[in-house]
């Protein structure tokens, strides 16, 4: 498995969130003013682009924000997600941050549970889906 590493929303990136959040999930929304300025990883299967993620400085000091994890279906219950989010997570380490969030589907909390995180908001709406913050100390 390779990582690649973009300043600005590559095109493989936007395939995986479109197949994974608009097409498989039926958000609307799903690019932003965000992907102009986000770091944005790919996760290659030799040629094939099978994994995303974006993270961004917050607005609280020493703190990234970590988004749009997505995982195509076939790479799905293969640790590919714990894969991305530790990845992001050493890139934004080396940076300094000493903390991350993201806002988790409800769904999907269980997972960054195990994977260190905890639950830090009310569960609030994005579009029509139940999420909420979750953040981890470094």
């Amino acid at each position: 498995m390779q990582i690649k590493k973009f300043n600005c929303l590559a095109d493989d990136a936007m395939l995986i969130r479109k197949i994974v959040f608009i097409d498989e999930q039926g958000f609307r929304d799903e690019f932003d003013e965000i992907d102009k300025t986000a770091t944005h990883l790919v996760a290659y299967d030799n040629e094939r682009p099978v994994a995303t993620c974006r993270f961004f400085h917050g607005d609280e000091e020493n703190c990234y924000i970590i988004g749009r994890l997505a995982v195509i279906k076939e790479y799905r219950g293969k640790r590919m997600g714990a894969f991305m989010l530790s990845e992001a997570e050493k890139l934004i380490k080396d940076s300094g941050a000493k903390q991350i969030k993201l806002h988790a589907q409800a769904q999907a909390t269980e997972f960054y549970t195990k994977q260190g995180y905890k639950i830090c908001s009310k569960m609030e709406y994005e579009e029509f889906c139940e999420h909420y913050w979750m953040k981890k100390e470094l």
